[in-house]
């Protein structure tokens, strides 16, 4: 029986293809990154075409490295992405990403208003400028013509989907991340439909997760598939990180730093919060993820090396370097204070207007101790949202980390001294792709029930204990924090 599931992880600048064995082996994997295209206007944006060869690129690699024994393939992909497509499937726009902001004053006037409430309650997508909801309200005001161009709007992983096999799905975990999508009755929602002025049938089919087509479009012989080959549907990025991190059970929490970051639990049901601060979203039939994601993780690092230090060329190395400089600063970097607002916020405060600010600056504050202010303000980002997690679902009991960071052996003790929460770290970073292989071979049956792979895939290879007296000393700075925009944001 063939045993291996290739995962392909579609992230905000790079996509992954790792090829597991249901023994858990990682057996072969490969890599592509892509421009971001950005201006001072909030533009945030990906080119699908692009993102379509670096897919197809990296699969035809791995498949290339194990050959016949691939039982399937599975996605992952990135939430909250749009692209306005004609009735030939040529993109319109761009793909634009979560990250752009233009939509923020449809957001604005949205967030709080007895419509955005009952949208919040039935799909779980906080009212944001990240939400193809608010961008749909946004392209009908200010890009009508492109609105009334296009058949469809699509996400990244519809728009690859339809070009490999020429039919417009949508799995329901990213469904259920637009703000359009009612997470119970797993349809179309009325009433967002409504107020972006679209019908259901300009929008892609729902389906579950574990979905599968086979047979390629004409053209895509050169990739040297089998024409039988599975491709399983999959989910989102986030979902499927809980699942590949192995934060299955009560309590247990995923917590992310690649480009951004997030913290997740995995629940049997949707926990809306009344506050509006966390998201549900659909993993699968019986499985749920609640938490928040903050639009600035690593990607706050890169712009302090670029922008601040002039390491243009900076890579991933290069960042390793510049964490491991930090940890000759103690805990709490003298005082000094960062609120790492610089794209905006999600979760918890879900304002776009939020801006970066650094506080608490003296004459004894050097580069270091800039870096390790940076660090320490993406995890009290966490933290907050951690805490809003927590009201609304329970405690968390135990971390399960991934993503770039988890490089990093001073980030990783730094999160379990800020949240005073054991941090495990697992074999693969590449939790997304993990949880899309697992949901492969879920939906193919050589696993009787999702999770049943957790074991065999998820193994912890590193655990961080939380230190007390460290914890205190960050305890006095994150307070600062979290009081530091409460006073602030009307400034922004």
């Amino acid at each position: 029986m063939k045993s291996i599931v290739i995962g392909i992880d579609i992230g905000t600048t790079n996509t992954k293809a790792v090829a597991f064995a249901s023994t858990g082996e990682v057996l072969a994997s490969a890599g592509a990154s892509y421009p971001v295209y950005t201006d001072a206007g909030g533009r945030h944006e990906l080119d699908p075409d692009q993102l379509l060869g670096a897919v197809t690129a990296v699969l035809k690699e791995v498949y290339g490295k194990v050959g016949k024994a691939v039982a399937g393939i599975s996605f992952s992909c990135a939430m909250h992405s749009l692209i306005a497509v004609d009735r030939d499937g040529r993109s319109l726009t761009r793909a634009i990403t979560w990250a752009d902001t233009r939509s923020e004053r449809y957001a604005r006037d949205l967030k709080g208003s007895e419509a955005g409430s009952r949208i919040y309650a039935v799909t779980g997508t906080p009212i944001h400028a990240m939400s193809p909801l608010c961008k749909l309200l946004w392209m009908k005001a200010e890009q009508p013509e492109i609105f009334g161009r296009a058949a469809r709007f699509i996400s990244i992983k519809e728009y690859i989907w339809w070009h490999l096999f020429g039919e417009y799905r949508v799995d329901h975990s990213l469904a259920s991340a637009t703000g359009l999508f009612d997470i119970r009755r797993r349809v179309w929602n009325a009433e967002s439909l409504e107020l972006a002025g679209i019908d259901a049938d300009r929008l892609s089919e729902p389906v579950a997760g574990t979905y599968w087509e086979a047979g390629l479009c004409h053209g895509w012989e050169s990739l040297g598939l089998p024409a039988d080959l599975p491709f399983v549907i999959g989910g989102s990025d986030g979902c499927l990180a809980n699942l590949g991190s192995g934060a299955v059970h009560p309590g247990d929490t995923a917590l992310t730093i690649g480009t951004s970051g997030a913290i997740r639990m995995t629940t049997p049901e949707p926990e809306p919060d009344p506050q509006e601060r966390i998201f549900s979203y659909i993993l699968s039939e019986d499985h749920y993820v609640c938490g928040g994601a903050t639009n600035n993780g690593g990607n706050v690092l890169q712009w302090y090396a670029r922008q601040v230090l002039g390491r243009n060329d900076a890579d991933a190395s290069e960042f390793g370097r510049l964490v491991a400089e930090a940890e000759a600063i103690a805990p709490g970097a003298d005082g000094l204070v960062f609120l790492p607002y610089l794209l905006g916020e999600r979760a918890p405060v879900w304002d776009a207007n939020a801006r970066g600010v650094f506080f608490g600056l003296r004459s004894i504050h050097g580069e270091r101790h800039f870096l390790r202010a940076v660090l320490e303000g993406v995890s009290f980002s966490l933290r907050q949202i951690g805490a809003s997690l927590e009201e609304t679902i329970g405690d968390v009991r135990h971390i399960y980390a991934s993503g770039g960071f988890t490089h990093s052996t001073l980030w990783l003790q730094m999160i379990a001294d800020i949240f005073q929460k054991k941090v495990s770290v697992t074999a693969s970073a590449d939790a997304s792709a993990i949880g899309a292989a697992q949901m492969g071979f879920y939906a193919l049956g050589i696993i009787p029930a999702l999770g049943d792979a957790t074991g065999s895939l998820v193994k912890v290879v590193s655990t961080y204990e939380p230190d007390g007296g460290r914890g205190q000393v960050y305890q006095k700075n994150y307070a600062v924090y979290t009081e530091l925009y409460r006073r602030l944001k009307d400034l922004m």
